[in-house]
């Protein structure tokens, strides 16, 4: 291995050491607690090394929801992959997307809520973000139903899923009814 490719891979273990670590720290205590200084300080490498690989917490925040995206996408596939009816399909991604959510609250915040510099639903849209999407679509668009574009379809099933999280998160909706609300969003808008 040549220094080029040891300095490379020394650097690629660093920048994952950073967005891990931004990861966990937003986990614990939330993306406000998350700053170059901590983050410098917890990986043990000074901040001017930090900004070598990320200009700001913003940036931070984009490498975490890409990352989450792809987590996202193999969620969603694994969970429909399994399901042996349309429904069971709809019903699985609906329950992947939201449990994600739940168990993940700031790499979800990262990817929905918060500014990560990343465009969406563009022609420049990072690749995890389109797969993400991608694998919503792979299963929506068998339900859609004729003369509907399964792509605006998706994206109002994703909205509905999106409202449950965070209405759900804020403690907005009773959580005795969380299943019920799954099965109405799959009988009633995916009508399987």
């Amino acid at each position: 291995m040549s220094v080029k490719e040891r300095k490379e891979r020394e650097r690629a273990e660093r920048e994952r050491l950073i967005v891990r670590t931004a990861r966990e720290l937003a986990e614990q205590q939330g993306w406000d607690a998350v700053t170059t200084r901590r983050l410098a300080e917890r990986i043990e490498y000074s901040q001017p090394v930090l900004y070598s690989h990320f200009r700001g917490k913003r940036e931070i925040i984009g490498a975490v929801a890409l990352e989450g995206a792809t987590e996202l996408a193999v969620g969603v596939r694994a969970a429909t992959s399994g399901a042996n009816s349309r429904r069971e399909r709809v019903a699985a991604l609906a329950r992947a997307y939201l449990d994600f959510a739940e168990h993940n609250p700031a790499v979800y915040d990262a990817l929905f809520q918060l500014d990560g510099g990343l465009s969406y639903a563009q022609e420049d849209t990072p690749e995890p973000l389109k797969d993400a999407f991608a694998a919503l679509l792979e299963t929506l668009a068998e339900v859609a139903g004729d003369g509907v574009d399964p792509g605006p379809f998706t994206e109002t099933f994703w909205a509905a899923l999106h409202g449950l999280a965070t209405l759900t998160r804020a403690g907005r909706l009773p959580p005795e009814y969380a299943e019920h609300r799954v099965e109405l969003l799959v009988d009633r808008l995916a009508m399987v």
